[in-house]
């Protein structure tokens, strides 16, 4: 009985213990201790417009941090009206008591968010895709000075500019989609930068890429002449900047500022001088790695020494593993397409040079951007200097092995590039 009695007067107690503090508590904490996010039916209560959560002020800092790079994102919370109240204004003395004394540890929480979103802002810059939105260069074509107006060379090379970025803008408008013009770093890769002529040289492979190098290098100050520069050093020796290294703001300016030029070459061509390059003399990677898997899927009844070394690979091979679909081993640049290497759909070049008249085209962008007047495209052979050019007729002679089948599937692979850079076709039978 005593027992009973005693329990009783506890839930009494506690009932008139909850009844006394709900009377007592403030209904705008009520509310603020709800999910933050969601509208209740209070009608009595009035949003505070001019009052911003915890959150949205972090939100707020961080835009006003950030310096056009990253794109502040949008809260992840679900919203369920936009005039929610995100925090209500309490006259509590305990509330206003508790928020002065932890202010000072919030001011040190967003500062501490504000050094951990700009790092994560470098790191994403850095490593992410980053799409640019692509415009018209500033700089369609360099212009000639009034000096050289009256030269007739000058003149007539400037007119070949004009007709061939011509023909690639029309070829880019009736077969590729200019509606989506986004570069991400990966369209901008084969491109070398030099800073103090501005100048962004797209690579092609066999296109006098390697004295392009040598002339850039010359230009940026880290060599007098194009000769003192070995072939390793230009290749290997990582002496000049890369578009994709540089961030969105650099790599947009850069785009936007500077003159875009890329040298090309007629594709079969082209392609025979890889070939010869790689296959056709000792290469410890080409053969290791392309040679091999081209052997053990295209040749017949291989020997033993062929498929350890990959070395001695036939043209005809090499053209099977060019046009097999499912190809043993994956594309190289060296026999890529030119519209795989530079996007010039996607960047619009201001110069468009031609390996048939490299002299010619090198020497008038030289003297367009005001390079020195001392500085000349170099004439030496590369590598394998005792061997002859590859020329129309040393490639018509690699073409002959193959049937006009292969032919025909091979004009068809470089087709873009014919098209695009104005290359007539290299047999009568294609079509």
């Amino acid at each position: 009985m005593r027992l009973t009695c005693m329990f009783s007067f506890i839930l009494l107690f506690g009932a008139a213990g909850l009844v006394v503090f709900i009377h007592l508590q403030d209904p705008e904490e009520i509310v603020h201790q709800q999910t933050p996010g969601i509208k209740y039916n209070m009608g009595f209560q009035q949003p505070k417009k001019d009052c911003v959560s915890s959150n949205n002020q972090d939100r707020r800092l961080r835009k006003n941090t950030a310096d056009g790079v990253a794109t502040v994102k949008q809260d992840d919370s679900l919203h369920l009206s936009e005039d929610v109240p995100t925090k209500l204004q309490s006259t509590d003395r305990r509330q206003s008591s508790i928020m002065f004394a932890m202010k000072d540890q919030q001011k040190g929480e967003e500062m501490n968010s504000i050094r951990l979103h700009k790092r994560r802002r470098r790191f994403i810059i850095k490593k992410s895709p980053i799409l640019i939105s692509m415009n018209s260069s500033i700089l369609n074509l360099p212009t000639l000075k009034s000096e050289d107006r009256n030269n007739s060379k000058w003149k007539s090379l400037y007119q070949i500019q004009r007709e061939r970025k011509r023909i690639m803008r029309e070829t880019c408008s009736k077969y590729k989609s200019n509606n989506r013009r986004i570069i991400t770093p990966y369209h901008v890769s084969r491109i070398f930068v030099e800073d103090k002529y501005r100048v962004l040289y797209c690579e092609v492979p066999k296109a006098g890429c390697s004295n392009w190098k040598r002339v850039l290098m010359v230009l940026n100050g880290l060599a007098s002449s194009t000769k003192d520069i070995q072939h390793n050093t230009v290749h290997y020796g990582n002496y000049l900047k890369r578009l994709d290294g540089f961030d969105h703001k650099g790599i947009y300016h850069r785009l936007n500022t500077y003159t875009k030029m890329l040298f090309i070459r007629e594709p079969f061509e082209k392609l025979v001088s890889a070939f010869r390059d790689k296959f056709e003399h000792p290469n410890n990677y080409y053969h290791p790695v392309f040679g091999k898997a081209i052997i053990s899927r295209y040749r017949v009844n291989a020997t033993k020494e062929a498929l350890r070394t990959g070395s001695g690979v036939k043209f005809k091979e090499f053209i099977q593993y060019l046009l097999d679909v499912h190809r043993p081993v994956g594309m190289d640049i060296h026999w890529d397409h030119v519209n795989r290497l530079c996007s010039p759909c996607l960047i619009d070049y201001d110069f468009v040079g031609k390996f048939e008249s490299m002299e010619d085209d090198a020497n008038f962008f030289l003297h367009l951007i005001g390079a020195p007047q001392n500085l000349t495209f170099p004439k030496f052979k590369d590598r394998h200097s005792n061997e002859e050019r590859t020329t129309t007729k040393i490639t018509q002679q690699y073409f002959a092995q193959l049937s006009p089948s292969q032919r025909q599937r091979s004009y068809d692979f470089y087709y873009m590039d014919y098209l695009m850079f104005n290359y007539s076709k290299p047999f009568e039978d294609l079509y």
